[in-house]
Formats: structure tokens, sequence, C-alpha cells
């Protein structure tokens, strides 16, 4: 039906970049806000970016002037792009997308996360 996949995470030393992908196939009409959060061990999960369907967007006080959220709509993708990444931005992280299915429906899904390690 509908997949979201993450892509992107590895290792990466403190001050380094990644650039994560949230990709989103299957029966979508459209897409509506994509958000990016992670989790840390034994921590709750965060919200870390949010994109919404004109474009306006929205950052964890943590991130801001670090990371930048992107969508390609063409592609259904939605990126993150991660600058001076820290050690304690080292979590799983997940998007979720809200879409309108052909069928009419309108929901959310996860993806299954993608691992971000900043250590030297």
């Amino acid at each position: 039906q509908v997949q979201v996949v993450e892509s992107g995470g590895g290792l990466v030393q403190p001050g380094g970049s990644l650039r994560l992908s949230c990709a989103a196939s299957g029966s979508i009409f459209g897409i509506s806000t994509v958000g990016w959060y992670r989790q840390a061990p034994g921590k709750e999960r965060e919200l870390v970016a949010l994109i919404f369907s004109g474009g306006a967007t929205n950052y964890a006080d943590s991130v801001k002037g670090r990371f930048t959220i992107s969508r390609d709509n063409a592609k259904n993708t939605v990126y993150l792009q991660m600058n001076s990444l820290k050690p304690e931005d080292t979590a799983v992280y997940y998007c979720n997308v809200e879409f309108r299915a052909y069928s009419g429906l309108y929901t959310s899904l996860w993806g299954q996360g993608t691992q971000v390690t900043v250590s030297s």
C-alpha cells in the first residue's frame, strides 16, 4: 500500500554533516505535513523539524541554525540536512508522513528509522 522509508544515517564525527531522506511511495494522492523525530536511548521520542504542505518549517530549539528540512513534492521525499553535528544528536531518526490516499483516507505513517551516531 504505502511505505515510508528513511535513509542516510550513519556514523559521523562531531562537527560533521549528514543528509537524511524520507521517501514515501504507494497509493498516495498528496502529502501534507512531514515531521522528523528522534529518539535517543532511554529518552522519549522528540520532534526535530516539521515541514508543512506550503513549505513552512518549524524546528526544535536544539537544532535551529544547524538542521534544514526541505521537500521535493515530485519525488514524495523530504530531506533533513544536518550540519555541525554534536554527540547529543545521536539517536534513531524517524519521519512521520501525513498523507491522503487515493481512497480518500487521510492518515499518517511512520518509517522504520535510521540510526545517526555522532562520535569521534
